[in-house]
């Protein structure tokens, strides 16, 4: 093996994965290692920094090993983390409480604050409500709950932040995160500090990384206790990275207006380069430079999609369990065989994918899950289709919204596991009528963690022409016009289905909060 290669590694929501690849973007192996998910209360999820670091160890280690690469072919790395992950860290840098990751919802009530300030800054949030999601939301949940900790709070920023602090001992920020969930405008000056002052949070910008970095350029060198632990040589440069979905543009080359990156996962994230800044409601950006500078980024998304599917499987399915079982196949494979058969719509059966809340359109961390139109003649294969398919319909809301306001898609370019069901891809195609492409490294992060390490060591002047070498075309799936008109109807359901429920959803919400607290 000549070499060079250079590693990707795309921390998810649950696990994460270490790729490493050659200069043209062939993969050469992967690992993963899990760890844990807490939810102290509903609408919690928090995750441990120090656990993050051990997965990576075991991770990159056990890649190592089975790719039989020396570990000194390896010239560069790069990362992706969560986004909406909140990591607070004192003087040395060590964490004071656990990091609040994105699908985190506690900061409603901070989140409808933040939306009535009217700063101009709320441009991103199409002016609208904002998500719970975003760190100025949950940084002032945090001030304002556990204002002990936030004192002791030196550092705050996210989990792609503590990373690099962790590979190279530089506290830096990327113009990813910055820019897409904090506000930050390089157009405008940077910070936004009027914005935090006004929202409360006048003390948070010190405590932000001093310096705000492009994708793609050397944050700085892999440290030698952190190469030691690693397996890998000290001294490689360390890509300044940025969210997963996000980086996931990059591995999958959707780097011009007119396609979309449909990242798939725990959730779903629908993002598009734009040569004009847009903004409008029910959309969030267009951010500047957030991907490609002088670009602007779109972005749509679902909080809750292949989490409402393993929901589903794991809470629901012990017979399709014990068949696959029996089978020696994926529980999956037994649920796709069961929803195929049935027709579009799942006989009436409905459901709103919201179990985490909604964060396009609606922007609101208190909508839950609806299934509607129950009947005795409903099977768990209508289930799993209805859920797939409800998934589907909460996609194409967003992509109407996007059309309303003159962005339109031509091409999705999907990556996540959700790629793997042939049914729920061709049902995404169909509810859209929208081709899917599907690229030959499906693991669009990983990927696209390589390419920004791969600009970072030299190998290609920048992320563009990176894109263009390394990411190939695997497939195609277009859409049935026929079946895309069945789907209407429904589509028109799901739309219709929330808003005279939201107060109702919301009472409910808050009911159970209070009765936490």
């Amino acid at each position: 093996m000549p070499g060079p290669y250079v590693i990707g590694i795309d921390f998810g929501t649950e696990s994460v994965r270490v790729g490493i690849f050659d200069q043209i973007g062939q993969p050469v192996a992967f690992a993963s290692q899990e760890y844990p998910l807490y939810h102290p209360h509903p609408g919690w999820a928090e995750q441990k920094p120090d656990e993050w670091w051990a997965a990576l160890v075991t991770a990159t280690r056990a890649v190592l090993d089975k790719s039989g690469v020396a570990k000194e072919k390896i010239v560069g790395l790069g990362a992706d983390c969560t986004s909406c992950t909140v990591v607070a860290l004192d003087a040395e840098f060590q964490p004071v409480r656990p990091a609040i990751i994105w699908m985190d919802v506690r900061a409603a009530d901070q989140a409808r604050r933040i939306a009535a300030s009217g700063h101009p800054a709320l441009k991103y949030n199409g002016f609208g409500n904002v998500s719970a999601e975003w760190l100025p939301c949950k940084t002032l949940w945090f001030k304002e709950n556990e204002p002990d900790l936030y004192r002791q709070a030196v550092h705050i920023g996210e989990f792609i932040d503590w990373l690099t602090y962790r590979l190279t001992g530089e506290w830096v920020g990327s113009i990813n995160n910055t820019s897409i969930r904090w506000y930050y405008d390089r157009a405008e000056g940077g910070w936004p500090e009027s914005f935090y002052e006004q929202i409360g949070l006048g003390d948070l910008i010190p405590k932000f990384p001093p310096k705000v970095l492009d994708m793609g350029v050397v944050a700085g060198t892999l440290r030698a206790d952190a190469a030691a632990e690693l397996g890998l040589p000290a001294g490689i440069p360390v890509a300044e990275g940025g969210a997963d979905a996000f980086v996931a543009m990059v591995g999958l080359n959707v780097l011009r207006p007119g396609k979309m990156a449909f990242i798939t996962g725990s959730s779903h994230l629908m993002l598009g380069q734009s040569a004009q800044a847009l903004h409008a409601k029910g959309i969030f950006g267009a951010y500047t430079d957030a991907v490609l500078p002088g670009q602007y980024t779109v972005e749509g998304g679902q909080v809750s999609t292949g989490s409402v599917v393993k929901w589903f499987k794991e809470n629901l399915c012990g017979k399709e369990a014990a068949q696959a079982a029996a089978r020696g196949v994926d529980v999956y494979t037994v649920l796709n065989e069961l929803a195929a058969p049935i027709p579009p719509g799942s006989e009436g059966l409905l459901v709103l994918d919201y179990w985490q809340g909604n964060r396009t359109p609606y922007i609101d961390p208190e909508a839950r899950g609806i299934i509607r139109g129950l009947s005795l003649k409903h099977t768990n294969g209508h289930m799993f289709r209805a859920i797939i398919e409800g998934i589907a319909y909460g996609t194409e809301h967003i992509l109407r919204t996007f059309r309303q306001n003159g962005y339109v898609v031509e091409e999705m370019v999907a990556a996540g596991g959700p790629t793997k069901s042939a049914l729920w891809m061709q049902i995404h195609a169909d509810v859209s009528n929208v081709p899917i492409t599907l690229t030959a490294v499906p693991d669009g992060p990983a990927l696209g963690s390589a390419i920004l390490g791969a600009v970072a060591a030299g190998l290609y002047p920048d992320a563009p022409s990176a894109a263009e070498a390394m990411v190939q075309v695997r497939s195609r799936i277009e859409p049935n016009p026929e079946t895309h008109e069945l789907y209407q109807f429904y589509v028109d359901q799901y739309i219709n289905t929330y808003p005279p429920l939201q107060e109702l959803t919301h009472a409910m919400t808050r009911h159970v909060e209070a009765r936490k607290k």
